[in-house]
């Protein structure tokens, strides 16, 4: 089976885990950018980060899916990935670009990532700086999980990258081959 990694990192977070998926299954690893013909491959496993409420890099790449391949997304991100109502969000954007009978939610994974606030250039700063005035702001029974994950981690470097939150995808990766 023909099968590719697909990546689009933010803070280094989803290429860590697209690199270590990579070094366990033997499958290649590639930026979104470099990948131009994905109607080539039969499975497709999408490592994306989560920036503003989105997958970066999934609508382009979404556009060469085509019925018949298996697709794996997931994505990475500062929220926690077992609360419900993120769950809902991060499915519904992909669900703009990605329809279910490409990818079922039992292919869809939601991973934590890292960041460096020192690391951020000015434009994610500024909205970063706006998203936590507004955390701090909100009654902590009112956050929602993205708030709450800005709140506890603004300014810091921190990094909750897990690579045996992985076992799952690798299951599936290694699956048919």
């Amino acid at each position: 089976m023909k099968q590719i990694i697909i990546y689009a990192s933010l803070h280094g977070a989803a290429k860590r885990y697209a690199e270590r998926l990579a070094q366990i299954t033997g499958i290649e690893a590639r930026n979104f950018k470099e990948v131009k013909d994905i109607a080539q491959f039969e499975r497709i496993i999408y490592v994306g980060a989560i920036y503003a409420g989105g997958i970066m890099g999934l609508k382009k790449t979404a556009q060469g899916f085509r019925a018949g391949q298996e697709v794996i997304i997931v994505t990475v991100g500062m929220t926690d990935p077992t609360d419900p109502l993120f769950v809902r969000n991060i499915r519904g954007a992909i669900r703009q670009f990605v329809s279910a009978d490409i990818c079922n939610d039992d292919r869809i994974f939601h991973l934590r990532g890292a960041i460096d606030y020192a690391k951020l250039g000015l434009g994610h700063r500024i909205l970063m700086k706006l998203m936590y005035s507004q955390a701090i702001k909100t009654p902590d029974d009112k956050l929602t999980a993205e708030a709450r994950a800005i709140k506890e981690t603004y300014g810091q470097a921190v990094d909750f990258v897990n690579f045996d939150a992985l076992k799952p995808v690798i299951e599936l990766a290694k699956g048919n081959d």
